[in-house]
Parts: C-alpha cells; sequence; structure tokens
C-alpha cells in the first residue's frame, strides 16, 4: 500500500555549531523514518547539504526566498539547483511573488517554461510553487488549475501561510484597515479577541477548500506543515506562524475562561488536513514536510552524545535537540493522522 512522503526540516535554523548538529538530525530523523527538506543558497551548498539527508528517505530542496519565477535569471537559478539535485532529489521549492497577480498570463507562461526546461534534465526533481507572499488562496489554485498538464511544476500548500492571510482578510472585514496581526501588543486586545478568534476560525476551511481544488488535478502536492496564529509572538524572525501544532499562546488576560489560546488548526485541524489530502490525492503523489521552527528549550543528547565529543560546551547541541524533539512530535501527528480509518470506515 502506498504511503505519502514524510519530511522535516534540516537545518541549524541559527544555532550555532559546527555540523554536528546537522549530523544529529540526520540521525534522528534516520530513526524515525524521516526524509528531510533542505535550505542551500547555493548549488555547491546543496550538494554539501546532501551529505546530510537521511540516508534511502525523501529529500526536497528549498531553493532560496530571492528566485522569481518572472525573472530570466530566476528559470536560470532554479536550472542550476535542479542540475545539481538531478537523481538525489523529490522535488524543490519556490516561492510565489506578488507580481503573479499582476500578470498571470506571464505567470502561466514561466510556469510552462520552467516545466519544458526541466523535462529537458535527466532525472529532474519536481518544482513546487510554494504559497508564501499572501495572493489569494482562490487566484494561487487556478494558476495550477491553468497548468493542469504540465509534468514538472505543482504546487507547494504551506497551510500556516494560508491560514494566516484568510485571518487578515476575514479581519479587515470587520474593522477595516486593521492588519490582525499588528494586534500583539493593542491596548484594547481583550476587546477584540471575539472578533480575532472569528476570523482564526475560517482559516482551517478555507486550507481545506485550497487542498480540495489543488488535488482535484491528480497531481503531486507538497506540503509544508506548521501552525500559527495572528497574535503569536513567538518567532525569531517576526512572523506569525511557523508554530508546532501543540503550541498556545498566553494572553495577558482570561479568554472564555483560560489565559491561554491555541493555534489556528491545532491537532484536530491538522488531522484534517492530512485526512482530507490522502483522501482525495492517491498517498504517493503527496509529500508532507514539517517546517516548524524552533522555541527555546534543552533535551539531553542521550545515547547521541557521542556525536559531540568534540565540543566543550554542549549547550546549542541540546537546544538543537530540543527543536528537533518538536518536529518529531509533529511528525508523529501526521502518522497517527494518515493512519486513522477512513470516513468510509
Amino acid at each position: 500500500m502506498s504511503a505519502p512522503k514524510f519530511l522535516a526540516m534540516l537545518s541549524k535554523q541559527g544555532i550555532e555549531g559546527d555540523d554536528a548538529l546537522l549530523r544529529l538530525a540526520q540521525v534522528r530523523f534516520q530513526e524515525a523514518g524521516l526524509g528531510s527538506e533542505l535550505y542551500p543558497e547555493s548549488p555547491e551548498q546543496l550538494r554539501q547539504q546532501l551529505a546530510f539527508r537521511p540516508a534511502d528517505r525523501p529529500c526536497t530542496v528549498h531553493l532560496p526566498r530571492n528566485i522569481n519565477l518572472l525573472r530570466p535569471e530566476g528559470l536560470a537559478r532554479v536550472l542550476e539547483f535542479a542540475a545539481r539535485a538531478a537523481g538525489n532529489v523529490h522535488g524543490m521549492v519556490v516561492h510565489d511573488h506578488i507580481q503573479f497577480a499582476e500578470g498571470p498570463d506571464q505567470t502561466i507562461a514561466a510556469f510552462r517554461d520552467a516545466d519544458r526546461a526541466l523535462a529537458e534534465l535527466p532525472h529532474a526533481p519536481l518544482l513546487f510553487v510554494e504559497y508564501a507572499v499572501g495572493l489569494s488562496p482562490d487566484f494561487f489554485a487556478s494558476l495550477f488549475e491553468r497548468t493542469s498538464d504540465l509534468g514538472r511544476v505543482s504546487a507547494c500548500v504551506d497551510v500556516s501561510h494560508v491560514g494566516i492571510e484568510v485571518c487578515r482578510t476575514a479581519y479587515r472585514g470587520v474593522a477595516a484597515g486593521v492588519d490582525v496581526c499588528s494586534l500583539k501588543t493593542a491596548p484594547d486586545l481583550a476587546a477584540r479577541m471575539e472578533g480575532i478568534q472569528a476570523a482564526v476560525a475560517k482559516a482551517l476551511p478555507a486550507v481545506l477548500r485550497l487542498v480540495q481544488r489543488l488535488a482535484r488535478l491528480g497531481k503531486p502536492l507538497h506540503f509544508h506543515l506548521h501552525d500559527g496564529h495572528p497574535l503569536s509572538t513567538l518567532s525569531r524572525y517576526g512572523v506569525s506562524d511557523h508554530l508546532s501544532f501543540l503550541q498556545e499562546l498566553r494572553l495577558p488576560f482570561v479568554y472564555r475562561r483560560r489565559s491561554l489560546v491555541g493555534g489556528m488548526f491545532g491537532p484536530a485541524g491538522l488531522h484534517a488536513i492530512v485526512r482530507t489530502t490522502i483522501e482525495e490525492l492517491p498517498a504517493d503523489r503527496v509529500s508532507f514536510m514539517i517546517e516548524v521552527h524552533p522555541q527555546e528549550g534543552r533535551v539531553p543528547l542521550g545515547v547521541h552524545a557521542d556525536l559531540f565529543t568534540h565540543w566543550k560546551n554542549g549547550t546549542n547541541a541540546e537546544r538543537m535537540n530540543y527543536w528537533l524533539e518538536m518536529l518529531l512530535r509533529n511528525a508523529r501527528l501526521v502518522r497517527e493522522a494518515c493512519d486513522a480509518p477512513t470516513r468510509q470506515s
């Protein structure tokens, strides 16, 4: 029986230390049966990072975020990475751009150019275009509906990027001109909570609709899985997402008898996303990648301590291990959702 591809991000994510950190990730992912998504800045760096991918597991590559398929040099850079990745990785991920909405016909043409070029490269990876910059989800879906015949270009659904944009749109409907993500320290935050949570409630249904539209095309789909909330201040990068599906946010007041609030999806929402996907699309055309960013904490290295015998201070190794544990916990949630009985059972 076919199964989805399971991956997690393999990166140091700003944790200082040598390549033993990547080796720790490689070993822990290998033990858990996870593949990896790499984050190189150049084809040469990709060559170096491929040495840390778990053996015999799927691998994807997140290309630099400044690559724009609407520019000739953008496609050239994609092909440079593709030549290095050929035969070694399942797919590459490139961000969408706000200019896509300004020139949809040019965007379709760029997708077709990329597909033709990749088809000429033996063993070329797939190219997944990620929902990243806040386009309308309907418009994003339409790009792939108009290019459903392409064999090498498909979509990457970043569920929390979609969710945050849906929250922003929904909240502007009740508070014109107000970005819901700007309210983290608003003095009247308590009074706004009902409206904020009403906007948050629209995220999951919108993601499920997008997944259903894209799955109907029958093409491979790649997912970046992480939670978020417009009020989150937990990211070291200043974004409102890339949270664990198990994360709750602490409020400076009591809301509905609690001082904590969950993310847009939580474990139940993740379960719904995963189940909708694999019930709409053959599992072997699905790849789920956990893209949760680090939070501060430490986990002892235990049986993996031998990887760091050359280190005098293991603090950052334990910080890395804490983050890896978070990734693995979220990966287990995805596996549990995949293994759950179908609705027809």
